[in-house]
């Protein structure tokens, strides 16, 4: 369903009184191409092919950008400093005087929010500087028996494509209606179930939003705020506030948006997201040509012309609107060139695309959960954690498991009781109905039935009272070993053997420092040998290897998994003794390292495992890092080095000479039953995760890396361990979520010479 033509017209003329409208006396122009000022941009579309642009500015005397339009007649100005009297030429046509605008100049007045009227179904909501995004919304019931809670998914995917039946459903569609009009976004699905309003937005540039994409630029920001504001305004709306959801693309996109500030933004509930563009896309300095730069290449692909394949039945069915909208996806920013051109950190491009550095601006109530092993995302939203100081309620929960797993029972019914306490201001409940369905929905997405655990706020009757009840608790959720099966559940199942609360992230924990020795252990103190070292091979193919067979998938119940033992002479080994009680960790972790290579460049990648009393490893975690990047910010601890990745602070490694280079392990939290040992290796970069892969530096054939180990070069571990911290269930079977389990074999380090 689309909004009539007047409330079209209604909506465009507020825009348009946002611009500068031409006066009496200024010349209208004869440009019959499109075009439109926006902020710090100028578009241009319906221009013949191939033609010469020119952007002017009355009294620069010369162009301030000339262009070609493309196969499409389109073109974007980018980066046009703020300012009136901007004319775009074509030849004899030329455009009235246009102002680009600045982000704070551009907020329209409240009125353009309350003139934009929303229905179910699909139709547009039309932003400040006139672009038309695509919307789905999906409603409860009839809009007159509201005013329903409402939440808000605003991606890059495909939320606004027209909802079909989720299965056969049909007699349970009148109690649950989302099941017959299901959007094309999992998190709204279930919030839909749950009784709320819906609104399902793409990002301009996708989908059949007009605009071009880029990734996160600041006018799609600027988009969100509005999407959240006209959302609000919606008289079917309860309390004119609406939420924020979704899984990964949307849920950091949540982040981005309420660093806005809209006013009428209730909570946000980011899932499974990245806490630094950099982290993701190049983690310590090695660039992840695996899931990153799949997914950067696959959602740019996504964003050309009818890139996501619904629009075009859109199209065919006469929606004008989406057409036109499709004559500016030419003009996408290239992202994967941008990726693949990042070496270092660069400040002024990456600070604006990093959440660590403007999470903390964020003033609404926030739901964060991750897993440590998340295959898409990676582990390092746990970064984000500790950076909420301005939400006004914070709940976090983390865990062993992958990327999907925020849809498990143990994460869905907390997520649920968020929103309920936030955005609808009700005692969170499972509706009966809905708690009947969950199996047949968690058989869906993990291909077993799983129960939802009871309501835990059952027993109260006010909302105020639930509230108080839920801000009394911790702030984070530490679930331990999803996938045990335990008390009869399915071996592999994302349900937690146990439960860790703590007042925040990291938990309080004790350094406890592991020191490599000559003979291949981990010893309480630093070696003594007056010169001793182990080296290895650098494998030149490590980086295209994972950790799935050929036919593996991360999202089976048992995956697949081809975890490889490190190959002789590709890796150094050293192994504890056996613990004598149960250790539990959280937090991130510190391999400081003394190396000495034979080339200027050595990329690191450091593995912690446990070597069970069963004769079983299980995977833990990773950290890696490119040697050159070696140098820390000041903000670095003892168990947190953190490079500053700067191009100033870059040191190629002089070959045969020791340097110290501490590679920071990425955030888990893991128990260590008595009798198990910690085992430590260091390799090439590669062969730990399900899809990240690692473009590793270029070295002469045969360049070999050695780990110092003697009392000049002592080389250690320093891991996160929690104190008097009980474990309450017995050792695990070895197979839990995201955490590939093998046979536990010895390995011999090669002497360096």
């Amino acid at each position: 369903m689309r909004p009539s033509l007047a409330t079209s017209a209604a909506a465009l003329a507020l825009v348009v009184a946002c611009q500068p409208a031409p006066g009496p006396t200024e010349d209208p122009g004869n440009a019959t191409f499109r075009y439109r000022a926006s902020v710090e941009q100028v578009m241009v579309w319906k221009a013949k092919p191939g033609a010469a642009l020119a952007l002017e500015r009355a009294g620069a005397g010369a162009p301030t950008a000339t262009a070609t339009a493309d196969e499409q007649g389109s073109f974007i100005f980018r980066k046009v400093p703020a300012g009136a009297g901007y004319v775009v030429r074509a030849g004899a046509e030329y455009t009235r005087a246009l102002t680009v605008t600045t982000a704070d100049a551009s907020l329209p007045p409240p009125a353009f929010y309350a003139s934009q009227k929303l229905a179910a179904g699909f139709q547009y909501i039309t932003t400040r500087d006139g672009t038309e995004l695509s919307v789905y919304v999906t409603l409860p019931g009839p809009a007159k028996d509201g005013p329903y809670p409402t939440v808000v998914n605003y991606s890059g995917y495909n939320p606004s494509q027209p909802g079909a039946p989720l299965g056969d459903y049909k007699a349970l569609c009148g109690d649950i209606p989302v099941l017959c009009d299901a959007p094309h976004a999992d998190a709204s699905i279930f919030a839909a179930a749950d009784g709320y309003a819906t609104v399902n937005v793409n990002i301009r540039g996708t989908g059949c939003s007009g605009g071009a994409y880029d990734y996160f630029e600041e006018l799609q920001l600027l988009d969100g705020y509005d999407v959240v504001e006209v959302a609000a305004a919606q008289s079917w709306v309860l309390g004119n506030k609406v939420g924020m959801i979704g899984l990964s693309y949307p849920g950091i996109a949540q982040l981005f948006v309420a660093r806005t500030h809209p006013p009428h933004l209730a909570a946000i509930s980011p899932l499974s997201v990245i806490a630094n563009t950099a982290s993701t896309l190049v983690p310590g300095g090695i660039p992840n040509d695996g899931f990153a730069l799949e997914w950067v290449t696959n959602v740019l692909d996504k964003a050309k012309p009818y890139g996501q394949g619904w629009e075009q039945k859109r199209v065919d069915g006469g929606d004008a609107v989406c057409a036109e909208n499709q004559l500016l996806h030419s003009q996408r920013v290239d992202n994967v060139a941008e990726a693949r051109s990042q070496q270092f950190y660069d400040p002024a491009l990456v600070d604006p695309l990093n959440p660590e550095k403007f999470v903390g601006e964020i003033d609404v109530p926030v739901f964060i959960a991750g897993a440590w092993q998340d295959e898409q995302t990676g582990p390092f939203f746990a970064e984000l954690m500790s950076r909420f100081t301005k939400a006004p309620a914070l709940r976090m929960s983390a865990h062993n498991g992958i990327h999907r797993d925020q849809y498990a029972p143990a994460i869905f019914t907390e997520w649920l009781a968020f929103l309920d306490l936030f955005v609808a201001e009700r005692v969170p409940t499972v509706p009966p109905v809905v708690r009947a369905l969950g199996p047949e929905l968690f058989k869906q997405i993990f291909g077993v039935g799983l129960q939802m655990p009871p309501d835990r706020f059952a027993a109260f009757k006010t909302h105020d009272a639930a509230l108080a009840a839920w801000s009394a608790e911790p702030a984070l959720h530490v679930l331990f070993e999803s996938g045990a099966g335990p008390d009869g559940k399915a071996l592999g199942a994302p349900t937690p053997a146990f439960e860790k609360t703590f007042a925040a992230w990291p938990p309080p924990a004790t350094a406890r420092r592991f020191f490599f020795q000559p003979d291949g252990s981990l010893g309480d103190a630093p070696p003594t040998a007056l010169s001793a070292a182990s080296d290895f091979a650098v494998d030149p193919e490590a980086g295209k290897r994972g950790i799935l067979a050929p036919d593996g998938d991360v999202n089976d119940l048992l995956p697949a998994y081809a975890w490889a033992e490190p190959a002789p002479d590709r890796a150094v080994v050293f192994d504890s003794g056996a613990l004598s009680t149960n250790v539990v960790m959280a937090g991130t972790a510190s391999a400081d390292l003394w190396i000495r290579a034979d080339a200027t460049e050595a990329d690191l990648q450091v593995n912690l495992s446990e070597l069970r009393p069963d004769g079983q490893e299980l995977y833990v975690q990773s950290g890696w890092l490119r040697a050159s990047q070696r140098k820390l910010g000041a903000d670095s601890t003892d168990l947190d080095p953190r490079p500053t990745h700067l191009a100033g602070d870059a040191e190629p490694l002089v070959p045969g000479e020791w340097v110290l280079a501490r590679v920071g392990l990425a955030p888990f939290a893991h128990a260590f039953r008595a009798g198990s040992r910690v085992r430590v290796w260091v390799d090439t970069p590669g062969g730990s995760r399900a899809e990240w892969r690692f473009s590793l530096a270029p070295v002469p054939d045969g360049s070999r890396i050695a780990i110092g180990h003697d009392a000049a070069h002592p080389s250690s571990v320093a891991l996160p361990v929690l104190e008097d911290t009980t474990v309450p269930t017995p050792l695990p079977p070895c197979t839990l979520r995201g955490q590939p389990c093998r046979a536990a074999m010895p390995y011999a380090n090669a002497v360096a010479k």
